[in-house]
């Protein structure tokens, strides 16, 4: 069969359906195929490829590392045919998928009630949000844009700053009045300190002694993977815990929580960024308005 007469960009697409959707049959479903028909396109790809690109049991496809490169390599092909498409017309505005991940507190503070916003201006965009506070590898993820706290590892990913903000130790009133309100880091150790399960990049509490800077070790009895559990138990008067302000902001307002040793806070902040690959200036429509929409409405602090 010749080049002609194979229709590269149509197996492309079904290839990153299989996968996006995680089989055959839920790609027919959306391509309004049958399943044999995606499954007999698939092995007519692989044949052509002279490699494999899916590893196929029972119940579950994975990626090869060829299937992996081929999946990357289509995203791109694909999304810049529908860029020069739109170019060509009417000027559209920016369309397709973004998968964007992002910590459960932005997601929940500033992400969430943008939203409306971004998808009326851009209707032709749907997202796919997952709120973790876990650090993804968006390659493997095949994540757009994640929203990261914390410094920067250096890396071949690009990164648009969304701000900085203070960090802010806080407690309930109820806690206070049960345990009492600690007035220096040495009797902060005898409260119940709740904290995050998974390592951060300063461990414990810094606060300033004086002219020197000290920092409480964390332990209590309750860790969670991410901030917005923890805002929700220190509300409920489980402990003390040290938060980004803009999380607490509202609970600070409404008396919900109070902040503590805030003398002793020694003003450090947590940068945000939003993070994507943009290797070779290859960067989609799509995510290029997210990305400037975050850097202008997204901010934090």
């Amino acid at each position: 069969m010749s080049r002609s007469e194979v229709n590269r960009f149509g197996e492309m697409d079904v290839f990153v359906r299989v996968v996006d959707m995680g089989g055959f049959s839920a790609a027919a479903r959306t391509l309004r195929m049958t399943p044999s028909a995606v499954s007999k396109l698939m092995a007519r790809l692989e044949t052509r490829l002279g490699t494999r690109l899916l590893s196929r049991s029972t119940r579950t496809l994975q990626l090869t590392p060829e299937g992996t490169a081929f999946y990357e390599s289509s995203l791109r092909i694909l999304a810049d045919l529908e860029e020069a498409e739109r170019g060509a017309g009417a000027a559209e505005q920016p369309a397709g998928r973004i998968r964007l991940n992002t910590s459960a507190s932005y997601g929940t503070h500033i992400l969430t009630p943008l939203l409306p916003e971004f998808l009326a201006l851009y209707p032709g965009i749907s997202l796919n949000v997952v709120q973790t506070d876990a650090i993804v590898d968006l390659y493997a993820e095949r994540t757009d844009v994640a929203v990261r706290a914390g410094p920067l590892k250096n890396s071949s990913l690009m990164a648009r700053k969304l701000g900085a903000t203070r960090m802010v130790i806080v407690a309930s009133p109820g806690y206070l009045a049960r345990h009492g309100t600690p007035a220096s880091a040495t009797q902060l150790e005898a409260h119940n300190r709740l904290n995050f399960c998974y390592r951060r990049t300063v461990e414990g509490w810094p606060l300033k002694e004086g002219n020197k800077l000290v920092t409480v070790p964390v332990a209590g009895n309750l860790q969670a993977s991410d901030g917005e559990a923890l805002r929700q138990m220190a509300v409920a008067g489980v402990g003390i815990t040290r938060l980004a302000a803009f999380t607490v902001r509202d609970d600070l307002a409404a008396g919900r929580l109070v902040p503590v040793l805030e003398q002793h806070n020694p003003g450090d902040l947590e940068d945000f960024h939003a993070v994507f690959s943009g290797q070779g200036g290859y960067l989609p429509a799509r995510v290029r308005v997210l990305l400037d929409f975050l850097a202008e409405r997204g901010r934090v602090g």
